[in-house]
């Protein structure tokens, strides 16, 4: 509502000649060029690194598959100014395509973990058995398997890159949230900046249709199969190349940004800072994020449930407008609501409820996404095998969807909760007077050049993002001590054993 009126206020044909501009043209292409670059990057890596930790014998695989998650407890700004604080010569597109990418393969490499974990190895030993090779048989049917859990996790990097505005700005890339902010800036006129996201919009509808067009053709089977448990192939000589690999996604995602954040804290020790303002600002991130997370995920579950289960234009509508919000900048989500706000219930204008509710429309898609892909991934024979004895929908839910969704769910909750405590422009816009957040107060002394003052903050939310990222990935198979690929035994049961034990 708010980019409409906007975008209309001074008549539809000024509005066609700022998308026919030179200036709409150029940040279209470089934000396209940006987009597919990340997100190809991002599932190559993602794909690679989940197949070598779950399916090979990678020595070492469980705490490296943990580790592998840690770039999700950076935000993007900090790996950006950590970049350019090392690397001060590559800016613009490379730069940023390295940043984004360390920043966004974990999306593609949990969910791709996970799906190997539960894929059947029989159809790939059929494969071999008529004549395939290793690599034709991976290729052709196991990664045909998993392909709508990739394409889910393309859709986050895809949609997480088009609204990033820390780390390309740092970078100096002319992305659309770099225009889109600076002709906030520039002037009082907020007509082009309206267009310019109206446009982003259907750049995100385009990517959420190429999404759902990956997930159709999925390997099918007859009969239900035997639970068995995927081997690990040995990698023999390639161990060398895959442990490279392995390192330098490390060595770009983890050592170099923890190298950094330790010089910061050093810097840091040598003058005095106050650390009453650092702990009261991690309590309200805190407190702010689980709030967050908490009305996303059960917003998040009825949507999730009609995606997966109903192919209805219905529900594919729900599905799409619940995702546009994390296509849009957190600086045009912040306005719309300080605009629609103030003239709806202007009581709630700069209180935490209205930072919520802004929060829910930036990271809803994530919630949902995840929970349909559990959804999804549930037999619906079982919800027919319970109807059929004689319990009712709400009962079949309750007993049956729920527990075996929960694991989901809790990795929705908490990428929710990993996304606010990151997030930056629409908490400065929204977020109540005097009131500071890790993230905002961090931004506050950057922009001053007060690195070392805001190294404690940089910290913090470091570990405060680093608690739910320890969540999502045990809740996708990286627990602590546990090793991935190794079914429990009651992961070995048949799907209806499953149920009558239950």
């Amino acid at each position: 509502m708010y980019l409409i009126v906007r975008a209309g206020e001074r008549g539809w044909g000024h509005a066609l000649e700022v998308v026919r501009s030179g200036r709409s043209a150029e940040l279209l292409v470089n934000t396209v060029v940006l987009v597919v670059l990340v997100t190809a990057t991002s599932v190559v890596i993602g794909v690679a690194l989940a197949w070598l930790t779950v399916r090979t014998d990678l020595p070492g695989a469980p705490a490296l598959g943990a580790l592998l998650c840690v770039p999700l407890a950076m935000p993007s700004y900090v790996l950006g100014y950590l970049w350019l604080a090392d690397f001060p010569g590559v800016l613009g597109l490379p730069g940023s395509v390295i940043v984004m990418t360390i920043s966004c393969y974990p999306y593609v490499f949990l969910p791709a973990a996970a799906a190997l974990r539960t894929v059947d190895p029989g159809l790939e030993e059929v494969a071999r058995t008529l004549g395939r090779g290793s690599v034709r048989a991976v290729l052709g049917v196991t990664l045909r398997q998993i392909r709508p859990a990739v394409a889910a996790g393309a859709l986050l990097v895809a949609l997480y890159t088009l609204s990033d505005f820390g780390a390309v700005a740092m970078l100096r890339y002319d992305a659309f949230t770099v225009g889109i902010y600076h002709s906030y800036r520039a002037t009082f006129d907020r007509v082009p900046a309206a267009v310019l996201a109206c446009v982003l919009v259907l750049v995100a509808f385009v990517v959420m249709t190429a999404e759902r067009r990956a997930r159709r053709g999925e390997v099918a089977r007859v009969g239900s199969g035997v639970a068995s448990v995927p081997g690990r192939l040995p990698l023999g000589w390639w161990l060398v190349p895959a442990l490279a690999l392995v390192g330098a996604v490390l060595a770009g995602g983890v050592a170099a940004p923890l190298v950094g954040l330790v010089r910061w804290v050093r810097a840091a020790a040598r003058v005095d800072v106050a650390w009453g303002p650092v702990f009261e600002a991690t309590w309200t991130t805190v407190g702010v994020s689980a709030v967050a997370a908490l009305v996303t995920i059960l917003l998040a579950l009825p949507i999730g449930v009609l995606a997966a289960r109903s192919r209805g234009p219905v529900a594919r509508a729900t599905e799409a407008v619940a995702q546009i919000g994390f296509a849009l900048p957190g600086i045009t989500v912040g306005l719309a609501v300080v605009f629609v706000g103030i003239r709806l219930v202007p009581d709630l204008y700069q209180r935490t409820p209205m930072l919520v509710f802004g929060y829910v429309v930036l990271f809803l898609p994530l919630a949902v996404g995840v929970v349909r892909s559990a959804v999804d991934a549930i037999p619906t024979a079982l919800e027919d095998a319970s109807e059929s004895l004689g319990s009712g929908r709400v009962r079949t839910f309750l007993r049956v969807v729920a527990p075996l969704a929960m694991p989901g769910v809790l990795a929705g909750a908490s990428l929710v909760f990993l996304s606010v405590a990151k997030e930056l422009p629409a908490t400065l816009l929204l977020r109540p007077t005097g009131t500071q957040t890790l993230a905002s107060a961090m931004w506050s002394h950057t922009e001053m050049a007060a690195y070392s003052q805001a190294a404690p903050y940089a910290a913090m939310l470091v570990a405060v993002a680093v608690i739910p990222a320890a969540v999502l990935g045990r809740s996708f198979g990286w627990g602590v001590g546990g090793r991935p690929g190794i079914p429990t035994p009651a992961a070995t049961r048949a799907p209806e054993e499953e149920v009558v034990a239950r």
